[in-house]
């Protein structure tokens, strides 16, 4: 038993949405049309019984006048002993076929009850407490009450001694059936009910239908993502134009192939780049072994001139292993160092560093004094210092390279740009990349890796800032940093 609610959620997890929806559509339809219902059904039964209330209550006031005021020889208040000579004339007078009428003095004890015939209704017996309050006076004191198997509306009026006189001497009570009314409201019950069968009938196949067109994007969603999953990345949502939140979703959910697409495509050409550059130092430290082991150990020369060029070889895998390393340490850093840099005495103190490795290049720094960003200083270095390295073997030895930080809203804006030989449109989308370079050779020959400006953006990023590049081939490149402003 305690393992049943467990159960019966199991159970509504396991129905389709659209059955839910269904479900959950037509319960509220239920419930608000039972509700209404409910009102109406409530609102017609007091309608009825307070219309027959007031229907007893104008027939009884003219012969309580007639037999009570006018017909009186003594021009005063009437007394107890008025009330009891007239208790019987008052109760015929209004006994009928459908009302029975009873008088009862202050005590509650009954004066006088007007049925003569067996066609006449038996009154209802009195109600103690309801015929108190209307001996304290309350002129609107009536009730229902079921006696021998039938619905009774009784209806009692104070006798005072004069119109309007605080002073009550009995009470007039009116009984009348409410057995016409009873079938008046069984019958508008019955309707009501099969109203609510009716549209909950409907609403459930209306709602049905509408979650079944609704949902059946979702269902071409899924089709979808069965595909891809057998690696057809070139599926796509196809669904008319929405601008609901399955059309934002479909929209989303193709970006969201397009994304994977393009990262499985960096992988690829991730493992065939990093295959490319293990194999060509790996060739060569196997070519000169293979001499060695042919004899060329005899040759001291040989040996020394291999022994260098392993050693070189060794050299670069370790710091491109090192320059891997460093990548997955910048991606799984949380809590990188922080520090208030001012930029542009950053970019100086820099430029005076690098005008070291530049070989006669020309350094310049412009830009907006007292711009700060927050970042690890160490890092940034490292970014300029790519950055720097990256358009000296770009530029020739009469290149021109500027370093300029300028305010753009709450960002700050760091460009790195210089007068080389640019690079191609087509590379552009790709430096960023581990291992792709767009000049294989000329970077090979002074011992890169093509791990460099992955390093960058990877340290951009963990600072909170982003990367572009523009080139114009043999005009210039532009590599511009954006920070948040400190």
């Amino acid at each position: 038993m305690l393992c049943s609610p467990k159960m019966n959620s199991m159970q509504w997890k396991n129905i389709s949405i659209r059955f839910q929806l269904s479900i959950l559509y037509s319960l509220l339809l239920v419930t608000l049309l039972s509700l209404f219902s409910f009102g109406v059904f409530v609102n017609t039964k007091n309608f009825l019984i307070n219309n027959t209330a007031v229907r007893l209550k104008a027939q009884a006031k003219p012969v309580i006048q007639q037999w009570l005021y006018l017909n009186r020889e003594i021009k005063h208040e009437i007394d107890a002993g008025y009330l009891k000579e007239k208790a019987h004339l008052l109760a015929v007078d209004l006994t009928s076929r459908d009302t029975a009428a009873l008088v009862l003095d202050k005590h509650g004890s009954i004066l006088a009850t007007g049925r003569q015939l067996k066609e006449e209704p038996v009154p209802v017996p009195p109600n103690r407490s309801y015929y108190e309050k209307s001996l304290s006076g309350n002129n609107d004191v009536s009730y229902t009450e079921r006696n021998n198997g039938h619905l009774f509306l009784v209806v009692l009026i104070p006798l005072r001694k004069a119109p309007g006189s605080p002073a009550v001497l009995g009470v007039l009570q009116l009984s009348t059936s409410l057995s016409s009314i009873e079938n008046i409201l069984i019958r508008q019950k019955t309707i009501l009910i099969a109203g609510i069968i009716l549209v909950f009938i409907a609403g459930a196949l209306l709602g049905l239908w509408i979650t079944t067109t609704s949902l059946k994007e979702l269902r071409i969603m899924a089709s979808a993502c069965n595909e891809i999953s057998m690696g057809d990345f070139e599926k796509r949502i196809k669904i008319p134009k929405r601008n609901d939140e399955i059309g934002r979703l479909a929209d989303a959910f193709n970006y969201m192939i397009g994304r994977i697409k393009d990262l499985f495509d960096a992988q690829s050409r991730f493992v065939v780049n990093a295959a490319h550059e293990l194999r060509t130092p790996l060739t060569a430290i196997q070519g000169s072994l293979e001499v060695l082991m042919r004899g060329a150990q005899d040759d001291p020369q040989a040996i020394s001139r291999l022994t260098q060029g392993m050693y070189r070889e060794v050299t670069r895998l370790t710091r491109m292993c090192e320059q891997l390393l460093d990548l997955s340490r910048i991606k799984n850093s949380e809590n990188a160092r922080r520090e208030r840099i001012n930029i542009k005495k950053y970019l100086e103190d820099f430029a005076q560093y690098a005008g070291i490795i530049a070989e006669g290049r020309k350094l310049t720094v412009t830009g907006e004094p007292d711009l700060y960003i927050s970042a690890d200083p160490d890092s940034i270095k490292q970014v300029l210092f790519n950055l720097t390295d990256n358009a000296i073997q770009h530029t020739g030895r009469e290149g021109i390279i500027i370093f300029d930080c300028k305010s753009s809203g709450d960002k700050v804006k760091i460009s790195i740009s210089d007068n080389g030989s640019g690079i191609s449109s087509e590379d552009i989308p790709h430096i960023f990349e581990p291992f792709y370079r767009g000049d294989p050779s000329r970077s090979r020959r002074r011992g890169g890796t093509g791990l460099g400006l992955t390093i960058v953006k990877t340290i951009v990023e963990a600072n909170s800032g982003k990367i572009e590049v523009i080139s114009k081939p043999d005009e210039k490149t532009v590599f511009t940093i954006t920070f948040p402003l400190s």
